[in-house]
């Protein structure tokens, strides 16, 4: 039997028993300008993108807007356009780095929706592989992602600052 070493996610299991957390990340994180530890790979007029620090996948990114709303009816024009024009940015640096077949792409409104953070809209962008499910996430409630987090973000700044800066 080969075992699965993922000493990185008790940090996720404890965020669900100690989620004592206050105040809203999405507004946090962009502020203290420690994009590393923030794990924020490129930044645009009016909004951000961020990896996830649990993903589903490599390279699972947010894009997020700077403006903290639930509802993304309360996003100006302006920051609609720059949010879909930075959700092309990522597609395109995601396509580049990890070479995904395929993506998802969308939004939780709300945490019956399945909003994890449902007080900040955001948009979640996965990069999905031929076979990338199997029986762990069923059998173990395990995810296996195949990649740090921190080379996945030294991956995507790069590619973020080769292509749009």
């Amino acid at each position: 039997m080969k075992q699965l070493w993922a000493p990185w996610r008790m940090e996720y299991i404890q965020s669900e028993i100690d989620n004592t957390t206050e105040g809203c990340i999405f507004c946090d994180f962009p502020n203290q300008e420690n994009d590393s530890r923030n794990l924020i790979v490129y930044r645009s007029a009016h909004c951000f993108v961020i990896l996830n620090r649990f993903p589903y996948n490599n390279g699972h990114l947010m894009v997020v807007p700077y403006k903290h709303t639930s509802d993304v009816l309360q996003l100006s024009d302006e920051e609609l356009l720059d949010l879909q024009l930075t959700i092309n940015k990522s597609v395109r640096a995601l396509r580049n780095v990890v070479h995904p077949h395929a993506m998802n792409i969308g939004m939780n409104l709300g945490r019956t929706a399945g909003a994890g953070i449902d007080e900040h809209v955001h948009y979640h962008i996965v990069p999905r592989w031929d076979g990338d499910t199997n029986y762990m996430p069923i059998i173990a409630g395990t995810k296996v992602v195949s990649e740090s987090l921190q080379a996945s973000f030294e991956k995507l700044t790069a590619e973020f600052d080769r292509l749009f800066k």
